[in-house]
């Protein structure tokens, strides 16, 4: 779609890296070297070779801040922002908010990672990262879904996932980096799947265990 003679596209670069270190208050050396460490916000040059931000790259470099803040490295915030971009879903208005997926993850970019694409399909997600919060959250508070990293605390999710069995009230899809498959279904996991997560095999996974897909069915469930 093109845009009215005089109005700028978001992705327009607009703003110096002075403008963007007032904007942000992050340094202008820290700015360039992200730049040229992660390629993934690149700002224009003009014809005298300044940077120039659009918009759109303020609101990244926000999100990579914010990631900060939650005390996540550079490296995984700006990983975690090319998965956001790579991957742009449209969040989905109709799904039932009661629906909790509970992700007990051991790994922070991960559990961003899966969360991030499950709220834009409308769920309510929380996320622990260690055994025993998990535990007791699936005990006292127990959610529609339990994502179980098997290695979480040092190999406690198999537990996790024979206690969500137990409970009979959580559907559970076991993850892990190890093929674990069937030691996760032999206690009672729902679905395995492989870490990296692919979003759309994880996402389908997901709606599979609540009943909204076939996709389970067809392709992950084990017999």
């Amino acid at each position: 779609m093109g845009y009215p003679v005089g109005v700028e596209d978001d992705r327009d670069g607009i703003y110096s890296i002075g403008a963007v270190v007032k904007m942000l208050g992050v340094p202008a050396q820290t700015l360039r070297s992200w730049e040229d460490r992660y390629h993934q916000i690149v700002p224009d040059r003009s014809a005298g070779g300044h940077r120039l931000y659009s918009r759109e790259q303020v609101d990244q470099l926000r999100f990579v801040l914010d990631e900060l803040d939650r005390g996540m490295q550079p490296a995984d915030a700006h990983r975690l922002l090319e998965e956001r971009l790579r991957y742009p879903i449209e969040p989905r208005s109709g799904e039932d908010q009661s629906v909790t997926i509970l992700i007990a993850e051991r790994d922070p970019f991960a559990a961003e990672y899966s969360e991030y694409f499950l709220r834009t399909e409308g769920y309510a997600v929380k996320v622990l990262f260690d055994y025993e919060t998990a535990r007791a959250v699936l005990e006292e508070d127990p959610p529609s879904v339990a994502v179980i990293d098997l290695l979480i605390s040092g190999g406690a999710g198999l537990d996790l996932c024979r206690l969500a069995q137990t409970g009979g009230a959580a559907r559970v899809l076991a993850v892990s980096t190890l093929d674990s498959r069937d030691q996760a279904l032999q206690v009672g996991a729902d679905a395995f799947l492989m870490k990296p997560l692919d979003p759309l095999q994880f996402v389908s996974t997901i709606r599979d265990l609540l009943g909204t897909s076939a996709y389970l069915r067809r392709s992950v469930r084990v017999p």
